[in-house]
């Protein structure tokens, strides 16, 4: 699930995408669904009904539906920086997991005894 909350702003880039989408072929429509997703958080499934096209006026509906809330610039600002910094405290969280069962290596450690060993290595050869 994506965000439901955008600026102005990002609706008026969203609609536009959205126009691109639908005039486009297979492919153009494939590479602009994924501009939704990465650049907006943007699902077309959160929002419409399965099997239908997703287009400007659904987009409209949504809006008024309250499906789609706008919000100012600071307040999506703020969301996104809250968002980037849970979403690093989560992998870091998880890659500590991973690491003490043994799912993962500790690279940073790693590099550490590589550095060491090197540094080790090179006094002896000289």
């Amino acid at each position: 699930m994506g965000r439901n909350k955008y600026s102005q702003d990002e609706i008026k880039a969203i609609a536009k995408l959205l126009r691109l989408k639908n005039a486009g072929n297979r492919l153009q429509q494939k590479i602009i669904r994924h501009q939704l997703r990465v650049d907006f958080e943007f699902n077309i499934s959160d929002f419409n009904e399965p099997g239908k096209a997703f287009g400007e006026k659904e987009l409209e509906a949504a809006l008024k539906r309250g499906a789609i809330s706008i919000l100012d610039d600071a307040t999506i600002a703020a969301m996104k920086e809250k968002r980037k910094r849970d979403q690093a405290r989560d992998k870091e969280l998880q890659e500590k997991e991973a690491i003490a069962k043994g799912e993962a290596t500790d690279w940073q450690q790693a590099m550490k005894e590589w550095v060491a060993w090197e540094n080790a290595n090179q006094d002896t050869s000289a």
